[in-house]
């Protein structure tokens, strides 16, 4: 039994013939009564009743005709839904963040994309870009918001620049370089709290980096691994910091946090997938991120 039995079966009764059938579906009227002749024959079931004036149907054919047209809009149902789903219209999408770089921007763009895209189940996964990475390529979730890419996973994931976070001093409030601009010189002397490396390398590789561009090494006092571990340790005395300015905790009451005069003082902030879990629900919110995004540094 196939689709088209079915169309014929619908169209011979509604039409009350073979032949106003075949006009209705623009075939031979010979092809509609061979078809339901074999459905007949395959069912085991006499579906009509035949005369020379007027087709109808049998008992068992009234109640056949009424499955044939739930069957029929089933499967209407069934290529509207993949037709949609290659649109990019429905499906499921799982978004890595962390939370100390997204910005105020996030929860807009989240709440536009789910506006837009009702028929898709959005999830949101905080991780470290580290998690993320290794969740990118294992398909446990389909786009992350991450820092540079380490060149080990640079072959299996792709990425596209959101923003560039300038990289702040954190330091008391008293301190003698209040209000900045601030040149990390004046620095050198003092003990660093540094965000951690398993959790971010491009944080940690970059105030190493601008350290010794300003022709120190920075004395680590403690390492974290989150960025309100780092500040409450400030806050605590227990040195000065190097971060990204995070825009949902940066007035933190006792500190100040002061730009850098360094003229690459910043981390790429950048969106992340892998081509091999490629995806049209993927594709319509990539679009919508770099319709939102400015690709330059973000400056207060």
């Amino acid at each position: 039994m196939e689709l088209r039995h079915l169309r014929y079966l619908v169209a011979a009764a509604e039409q009350g013939s073979f032949s106003g059938a075949a006009r209705r579906l623009h075939v031979a009227q010979s092809a509609i009564s061979e078809q339901l002749s074999d459905l007949e024959q395959e069912m085991g079931v006499q579906l009509f009743t035949r005369s020379s004036r007027k087709t109808s149907l049998t008992p068992a054919g009234e109640l056949f005709l009424g499955e044939a047209r739930r069957i029929l809009a089933d499967s209407e149902r069934a290529i509207e839904t993949a037709r949609r789903a290659q649109r990019g219209e429905i499906g499921s999408l799982s978004i890595g963040f962390f939370a100390g770089s997204v910005g105020l921007n996030f929860p807009r763009l989240i709440r536009s994309f789910r506006r837009q895209h009702p028929g898709i189940r959005i999830s949101l996964v905080e991780m470290t870009s580290t998690r993320q990475w290794q969740a990118l390529v294992s398909g446990e979730i389909d786009v992350g918001f991450t820092r540079r890419v380490e060149p080990e996973f640079r072959t299996e994931l792709i990425s596209e620049l959101i923003h560039q976070d300038p990289i702040f001093a954190i330091v008391p409030n008293d301190h003698p370089v209040v209000p900045g601009p601030v040149d990390l010189r004046d620095l050198a002397s003092e003990p660093f709290v540094l965000s951690s490396r398993d959790t971010s390398p491009a944080v940690f590789d970059k105030v190493i980096e601008l350290c010794s561009e300003a022709g120190f090494s920075p004395r680590i006092a403690s390492i974290s691994s989150v960025w309100s571990s780092v500040v409450l340790m400030v806050q605590a005395g227990e040195g000065i910091a190097l971060l990204p300015l995070n825009q949902q905790q940066y007035r933190t009451r006792d500190l100040a946090f002061c730009p850098l005069r360094s003229k690459n003082a910043f981390v790429d902030f950048v969106m992340t997938w892998s081509p091999q879990h490629e995806s049209n629900v993927n594709r319509s919110f990539r679009k919508l991120v770099k319709a939102h995004s400015t690709g330059s540094v973000v400056r207060l």
